[in-house]
């Protein structure tokens, strides 16, 4: 364990099974690195660093944008802090800057909570558990519960922000994508939803792997068609140089982000793959918002392991 008195996400917790290692910080209870040998799963962050581009955090309340930070729920409108003042919006939600305890630890897992206060535009308090679990074949898998711990219905959503790294970057041979989705957002110039497009006849069709250089993307798919065991697969690379993101139930969209805004080293070197439970904005619009009954929970499963497609 680091002094977390000197580092801006706080405590840093590694956890370890067969070859593969990862760190978990106190701050935002994010993922700084996973490894399978020397090699980086993931795009990490210095350990003295902040994350970079919202590498590994987690987004709850909410994943992506709410349009100018208002919404309304039950009748009543509310308003957010405004987190992205470029496009004035609230932007992933409100833990990322929270320190999270740690509840249980093993060598190979650890458990952190989080009581959330209530927050302006967000007066609803949250019970929040994340587990890190590490498997010397399965790789990582992560779940994060919440529980309305209030008195009044809350809205609920949530996403995960880890990039997924392959050698030589996005524009290098192993920088192929698949994506088992049939639809995209498009978005105006806030990355506001519009509407939703079939993927077919589109440089948004991932549904083949295909290469990435000289493809931009900051953008929600949604129509994720699943394997037999019920998980959606986003990999990235062939083989055994690959990776894969996988998610569960209830994650029914995913956002990709190419990273093309985020200066060198970290430009292009790793892919967002964000599942989520909800698209952008939905605190407005309703599609995909979780509403909790007080003393509901809901839980939330993905995981990264080695390999690709």
């Amino acid at each position: 364990m680091i002094d977390g008195s000197v580092r801006p996400t706080g405590q840093q917790y590694e956890i370890r099974a067969g070859q593969y290692t990862a760190v978990v910080t106190e701050l935002g209870a994010g993922l700084r690195s996973l490894r399978l040998n020397d090699r980086e799963l993931v795009m990490e962050f210095p350990e003295d660093g902040v994350p970079v581009g919202g590498s590994g955090q987690l987004l709850i309340p909410w994943p992506n944008r709410i349009r100018d930070g208002r919404y309304t729920f039950e009748g009543v409108e509310r308003e957010l802090e405004i987190t992205e003042p470029a496009r004035d919006n609230a932007i992933h939600g409100l833990t990322r800057r929270e320190p999270w305890t740690v509840e249980s630890r093993t060598d190979s897992a650890v458990t952190l909570a989080l009581s959330l206060e209530p927050h302006p535009g967000y007066p609803f308090p949250l019970e929040l558990t994340a587990r890190y679990e590490l498997d010397e074949s399965s790789g990582l898998t992560i779940s994060v519960t919440a529980r309305n711990a209030g008195e009044w219905d809350a809205p609920y959503g949530i996403g995960s922000h880890a990039y997924l790294k392959v050698d030589g970057g996005l524009d290098g041979p192993q920088g192929e994508l698949r994506v088992p989705a049939g639809e995209w957002l498009m978005v105006d110039e806030r990355m506001i939803p519009q509407c939703e497009v079939p993927v077919a006849g589109t440089p948004y069709d991932f549904r083949e792997i295909r290469a990435l250089h000289n493809v931009t993307l900051d953008t929600a798919y949604t129509e994720i068609r699943r394997d037999a065991d019920g998980n959606a697969r986003v990999t990235l690379g062939r083989g055994t140089e690959g990776a894969t993101m996988w998610f569960g139930a209830g994650l029914e969209w995913v956002q990709l982000f190419s990273g093309d805004p985020l200066e060198d080293p970290y430009r292009r070197s790793a892919l967002a793959v964000e599942p989520m439970s909800c698209p952008p904005n939905a605190f407005n619009d309703g599609k995909g918002v979780i509403v909790l009954a007080p003393g509901q929970s809901v839980s939330h499963t993905w995981g990264i392991v080695a390999g690709g497609a």
